[in-house]
């Protein structure tokens, strides 16, 4: 069907209800629920999604405030617009951030990795020096890099040799886009340099692997990626017997159990209770690309005594985001972005984002490890998330 040629001078809405008219009356269905509202679309059919014909409207659910201290010292209470279709989760995280915040709120701080992408090229049997010749030359494919956009920085790069295959890899400061698109733009520069000033490489491709872009690596987990954030609160007694219905013993056992010999079982990559549960509803919210969930789900939290109470911790190596570019300037995202941020902090806004998303998990982490040392998981969905025909 031909969802490209469309009359001039038509406003997004009327574009997308001209394309769903054609798939609809080409696959004979009625498709009016994804019927594109004037207010919401932006300008998604031109940045964000090719032949557009409708929108899938997804349930935005409030938890908070939560109270924060970032690592600028700086206090705050955050307010989370969660976007999700699983029945409990907003109320969970919802009474995370009430215990929480009784308990004098989450502490974050993080590491700004910056974005990565990796290149792979194949030497040539007689060449030998050819990772000695990408060092001495640094200065010089760098800045073919950096000439691809004004807002882009290499921080670092890694060279990994196998066999006949050379794999570069940089890192990059890319402002206040998420930046993905940018890097690997500067990485196929780079690539395109290399081949044509150093000899006896031929680039093979970009996106190599190596930087696991929306794949789960041990790579990732152990040196993060974006942003490596962590999160952390101490919970009296009184507040885990009093909010979340619990004991201090009874949360040790389900961390023991789960988070420790479940998770060492399992062989699992990121040891955490339903990290991935708040990211991609943050994410979906705020107009990041949600594929990054995967990098998300990399998190290890960490439970232990701490006086009569317990202290909670969640390590989240890769936190992908940016307040620029993607769907972060559609409409409804734009609000819900605007929603979370808040007040300024003095912390680059990219990293109050990260930070705001790590004290959000921490919330969920301590909800959920109390609903299990209780057996109320079961019945949490049972009473708020079951469908009974």
């Amino acid at each position: 069907m031909d969802l490209r040629s469309l009359s001039d001078g038509l406003e997004p809405a009327q574009r997308c209800e001209e394309r769903r008219r054609r798939v609809e009356a080409a696959l004979g269905l009625d498709l009016s629920p994804l019927a594109v509202n004037p207010l919401t679309v932006g300008h998604a059919d031109e940045k964000n999604c090719e032949q557009m014909f409708g929108q899938v409207p997804l349930p935005v659910g409030y938890a908070g405030p939560l109270a924060v201290t970032f690592s600028s010292g700086e206090n705050q209470s955050i307010h989370l617009p969660l976007v999700t279709t699983e029945g409990a989760l907003v109320a969970s995280v919802n009474r995370g951030c009430k215990a929480l915040t009784l308990s004098g709120g989450a502490r974050t701080t993080s590491i700004h990795h910056g974005m990565t992408r990796s290149m792979a090229f194949k030497r040539s049997a007689v060449c030998r020096q050819s990772s000695a010749d990408i060092h001495e030359r640094a200065s010089e494919w760098k800045a073919a890099a950096e000439a691809t956009s004004s807002h882009l920085k290499i921080m670092r790069y890694d060279l990994d040799e196998v066999d006949d295959h050379l794999f570069l890899t940089i890192a990059c400061d890319t402002d206040e886009a998420m930046g993905m698109n940018m890097v690997t733009i500067a990485a196929q520069a780079v690539g395109e340099w290399i081949e044509q000033n150093i000899h006896g490489l031929r680039f093979i491709t970009v996106a190599a692997n190596v930087d696991s872009d929306k794949k789960p690596s041990k790579r990732t987990h152990d040196r993060g990626r974006g942003y490596e954030v962590n999160a952390q609160a101490t919970i009296p007694k009184g507040v885990i017997e009093g909010v979340l219905k619990s004991t201090p013993e009874a949360l040790l056992d389900v961390s023991r159990a789960k988070l420790e010999i479940g998770s060492r079982l399992a062989g699992a990559v990121g040891r955490n209770l339903h990290a991935a549960n708040i990211i991609a509803a943050l994410y979906l919210a705020t107009g990041q690309d949600a594929a990054h969930v995967v990098e998300g789900s990399l998190a290890d939290t960490f439970v232990e005594t701490d006086g009569d109470g317990i202290r909670i911790r969640v390590r989240l190596p890769a936190i992908l985001v940016g307040i620029r570019g993607g769907g972060t300037e559609l409409p409804a995202q734009s609000q819900c972005l605007a929603m979370l941020l808040g007040s300024r902090t003095n912390l680059h806004r990219n990293t109050q984002l990260a930070e705001s998303i790590g004290a959000a998990v921490l919330a969920g982490e301590l909800s959920l490890l109390a609903a299990q040392a209780e057996h109320e998981l079961a019945k949490a969905h049972s009473t708020l998330g079951r469908y009974d025909p």
